[in-house]
């Protein structure tokens, strides 16, 4: 588990990430106490803005180790996610080479290749450095290829650069892998993890997490900022607004102000909450100082 760090079960697993402000159900602190002792990596897959990024960052606060990110996008390879060489030092040092009159071919390529010379990207990096966490964030954004290659490389945390040899991690990474659900991830590498869906929570503990996070927030404006956005959610929006969404409203209208929230601020500062027209045009048809009575706030 980042290997030095052991935790008697899932309930204080729970506890620390409560303790850096990440508040977890039962679930999920399961899956993530399991993950620490089996190391293996956890998959998190909801909409966008539930927090499955933020676990990782959690994770890393509570084990004191760096979070290393690997973020996906279509057509991202292995010299991107693993490792590549420092061309233009290589291309220096060959130069000041034959200016020192060194021919040794043999002696040249084994010097260019050396470790100095490599760049570790994300996913050696997390190898090679104890502890750490990773991130693989939006892996349902990579292609087939890459996911083949990330799962052989987490099956046995070991990479093998053929100038180098083979590279093994001397004690495996926390990983955490994220999805959008953009499009299904190959069962292959979903068996290789533990799986957690991440759903919308209820509404006691999204309030609980925007005053978690946001504690010089009015009780109110929480509230009410809490009620509106889960009404919202209940619409048939493009883009329905996760925990992130919240948070954002509520910090924005404290950053103006506000102490409670009527239906004009509301719609003033929608921007903060939804990211699309249609959206927006939706939320302003509706009438919001009615779901605010409605709530109860």
């Amino acid at each position: 588990m980042a290997g030095t760090e052991v935790f008697r079960g899932p309930d204080e697993v729970r506890g620390r990430l409560e303790d850096v402000g990440y508040l977890v159900d039962e679930g999920l602190a399961i899956a993530c106490f399991l993950a620490l002792t089996l190391h293996r990596p956890v998959f998190c897959e909801g909409d966008a803005g539930v927090g499955k990024t933020s676990l990782a960052g959690a994770l890393a606060q509570v084990l004191d180790a760096p979070l290393i990110r690997l973020q996906c996008h279509e057509g991202i390879d292995a010299s991107q996610a693993l490792y590549d060489w420092d061309f233009p030092r290589q291309l220096l040092h060959l130069r000041a080479a034959e200016a020192a009159g060194i021919t040794d071919a043999g002696r040249l390529e084994g010097e260019l290749y050396d470790q100095r010379f490599l760049i570790e990207r994300p996913l050696l990096q997390a190898l090679r450095t104890q502890p750490s966490v990773l991130l693989v964030d939006e892996v349902d954004r990579a292609d087939d290829e890459f996911e083949a290659f990330l799962l052989e490389l987490l099956s046995e945390y070991t990479v093998t650069v053929p100038e180098l040899g083979t590279l093994r991690a001397e004690s495996p990474p926390v990983v955490v892998l994220t999805s959008n659900r953009t499009r299904e991830v190959h069962d292959a590498l979903k068996r290789r993890c533990l799986y957690h869906w991440f759903d919308h929570p209820s509404f006691a503990r999204e309030l609980a997490i925007v005053r978690r996070r946001l504690p010089g927030v009015t009780a109110r404006l929480a509230e009410q900022v809490t009620a509106l956005v889960q009404a919202l959610r209940a619409e048939e929006l493009l883009k329905p607004p996760g925990v992130a969404e919240t948070i954002d409203w509520a910090e924005a209208l404290d950053a103006l102000g506000a102490t409670e929230l009527d239906a004009e601020l509301a719609v003033a500062t929608l921007g903060s909450v939804l990211k699309y027209r249609e959206d927006t045009e939706r939320a302003r048809s509706l009438d919001l100082s009615a779901v605010l009575a409605m709530r109860g706030v």
